[in-house]
């Protein structure tokens, strides 16, 4: 938790933040990073197309998912903007014409990078598991990883962890195959 003593900040600090900032409220404190660089942009750009196709347009996939880049989320009191979010369909029927969600997503992905890192797994992690999210990837495009994790309880599992170039088939879009390769700077 955040120094009790300390002003929370406010949805207004974070309009004020200048535009070529990230920023996110997390614990009440104003969290401001740069845009992602080119390889991290790549693995989330290539990632959100593979799963999106299948997943939310329903093409060569199941479909039943809405995909979004970068979407707002408010929940709790906080303010946070994970890289990738899905929700199953069956909880969000329509996307809302709103300028941020207040309902969790069933699934999150952080693509990590030096200065998120620590943020994403210390901070929004334990976020995203008091919100229910049921399904966590944590993608490092430097260590060319991606860790599945799944909630249990109020804890995060690790289900797999894959590297390099290897082709994955990924809770909870399991029903196709991923291959890492693409998600990387070559």
């Amino acid at each position: 938790m955040g120094d009790p003593a300390r002003k929370r900040a406010t949805y207004d600090d974070l309009v004020n933040v200048p535009d070529n900032l990230v920023a996110e409220i997390v614990d009440g404190e104003l969290h401001t990073s740069p845009r992602p660089a080119n390889r991290h942009a790549r693995s989330s750009s290539t990632l959100g197309f593979e799963i999106g196709g299948p997943f939310d347009i329903g093409r060569g996939g199941p479909g039943g998912w809405h995909i979004l880049d970068e979407p707002e989320l408010h929940v709790g009191g906080d303010i946070v903007v994970p890289d990738l979010a899905g929700w199953r369909r069956e909880r969000m029927p329509e996307i809302p014409d709103d300028t941020a969600f207040t309902l969790a997503p069933d699934w999150i992905c952080e693509v990590l990078s030096p200065h998120t890192a620590r943020l994403d797994r210390v901070k929004k992690l334990p976020i995203y598991a008091r919100e229910k999210v049921a399904w966590a990837w944590l993608v490092d495009p430097v260590l060319k990883t991606l860790e599945v994790l799944r909630l249990e309880g109020p804890s995060w599992l690790l289900v797999a962890a894959y590297a390099g170039d290897d082709k994955v088939r990924a809770q909870p879009f399991d029903a196709i195959e991923l291959e890492l390769a693409g998600l990387w700077l070559k």
